[in-house]
């Protein structure tokens, strides 16, 4: 287990100095895994979404980065594998954050590994979002607002999100 959280902050150090973060990058990756799986399990299973492991990564973005990173499908689930995976996926989200102009922090690395980047940058450009995207929103959200209005659900969502991660 230590050699994987060295592995995580050496590759994180390599991010920064090659510009890809900035200084609180291990700080985010540390809460969004605390947020995830808060015992930080590589075998916790989401049985409702389908998500895997300390990062909860879903199996269709595991499919994309195991190719994107030439790594055998089959052996996506080991904690290595894991790690190289959220690392990949975390590098991508912090990169379309600043191109699409929005400040990286907590909640917004996080939004974009909870919602996808694009679905991140549609609620906070308050863009036309479908159904599914309302979804979506509403399924990572505290059972008390489940039956919030549309109107309401992307600030709620900001709201709450914003608040857990700072």
């Amino acid at each position: 287990m230590k050699k994987y959280i060295n592995l995580i902050a050496i590759t994180l150090i390599t991010m920064l100095t090659q510009g890809c973060g900035d200084p609180s990058m291990t700080d985010i990756a540390d809460k969004i895994v605390k947020v995830e799986t808060p015992k930080g399990k590589y075998t916790t299973v989401n049985k409702s979404s389908g998500a895997y492991g300390r990062y909860q990564i879903m199996p269709k973005t595991a499919k994309h980065y195991t190719k994107k990173l030439k790594m055998n499908h089959s052996k996506w689930k080991h904690p290595e594998n894991q790690d190289k995976i959220f690392l990949a996926l975390l590098s991508d989200n912090v990169e379309s954050l600043k191109r699409n102009g929005i400040d990286v922090n907590a909640f917004s690395v996080y939004g974009c590994h909870q919602q996808g980047a694009t679905g991140f940058k549609c609620i906070v450009n308050n863009e036309v979002m479908s159904a599914y995207s309302y979804t979506k929103l509403r399924r990572n959200l505290p059972k008390k607002y489940k039956y919030i209005s549309n109107e309401k659900l992307r600030k709620t969502w900001i709201n709450y999100w914003k608040n857990k991660m700072s």
